[in-house]
């Protein structure tokens, strides 16, 4: 029969079970003066807790799920500081959402790469010319500082690489980097000047939050054409040019040149990219 002296207690493989932790657990907790036993029996030496100490159990339990080392949740019972408490909490709560926010880069970043990979699946033979309707976008942007179409692959590698140190100095995930683009401006296309205006990646509105170098690209029309061969973009785009002009096609906007997948899996010596040149279009429809 339970006296008045003992009831309540719980031996520590008792406490352990309803707690659903070890004993291993809570002889460390005890050692590290985070729980200690309500009693120890001087005899037997065993530990036993009172229950009402289960809150206190539940408290450390919950902040080493928040993420808190158990020597932090040393310090802060030590302290017994309600405001540090807090102040660790809502530290928490922000690491929380910025995982939250890298997360949810890193879903639509292998959403996007997916989608990459069904279009190079299913796309048309290289050189092939299409109309699109291709969704808004945004991107996130540097200037180009070297013309990679007069110097070649290695000065487009050097301005992707500037571009991703760019992205790293803004915290901006690695995985975002892989979707990338470049433009050359409307004038500049429709004279045949192939001078790189702008490097970039895409993404959506969460971009915002990396800087202020930010473009949409609205829906619309798009003039597109495919192909696998980094030197042959010029005269791509130049066919693109002339398929537009020979079907009364209104350029309305800048040239992009979409970077959709690269398989280094055949040629560890350069990017094997599968290329989508594109350039917004209108054009009167017929009545």
């Amino acid at each position: 029969m339970k006296t008045e002296k003992n009831r309540g207690l719980l031996s520590i493989g008792k406490m352990a079970k309803v707690n659903r932790v070890t004993i291993a657990t809570l002889r460390l907790y005890d050692e590290m003066g985070l729980l200690r036993p309500s009693y120890i029996d001087t005899e037997t030496g065993y530990r036993y807790y009172d229950i009402r100490q289960t809150s206190r159990l539940d408290f450390i339990r919950y902040m080493r799920e928040l993420g808190l080392s158990l020597s932090d949740i040393q310090d802060l019972l030590q302290r017994e500081d309600v405001t540090l408490i807090e102040e660790k909490l809502i530290e928490k709560n922000n690491q929380i959402h910025q995982q939250m926010r890298e997360l949810k880069a890193m879903h639509e970043a292998v959403d996007r790469t997916i989608q990459s990979i069904e279009r190079f699946r299913k796309s048309p033979e290289s050189g092939t010319i299409s109309l699109e309707f291709i969704d808004r976008r945004y991107i996130l942007f540097a200037p180009c500082v070297s013309n990679f179409y007069e110097m070649g692959i290695v000065a487009y590698e050097e301005t992707i690489q500037e571009l991703r140190t760019q992205l790293i100095e803004r915290n901006l995930p690695q995985i975002l980097s892989y979707s990338l683009g470049t433009s050359v401006t409307q004038q500049d296309f429709e004279e045949e000047r192939f001078i790189p205006d702008q490097v970039f990646i895409f993404g959506d509105r969460q971009l915002q939050e990396y800087g202020n170098n930010i473009r949409i690209l609205d829906s619309g029309m798009y003039a597109c054409i495919y192909l696998d061969n980094f030197d042959d973009e010029i005269k791509c785009a130049k066919e693109l040019l002339k398929y537009c002009r020979e079907n009364g096609y209104t350029i309305a906007g800048d040239y992009i040149c979409e970077e959709l997948t690269e398989f280094n899996i055949f040629d560890t010596r350069q990017r094997n990219m599968f290329l989508r040149l594109q350039i917004p279009v209108t054009f009167q429809k017929k009545t």
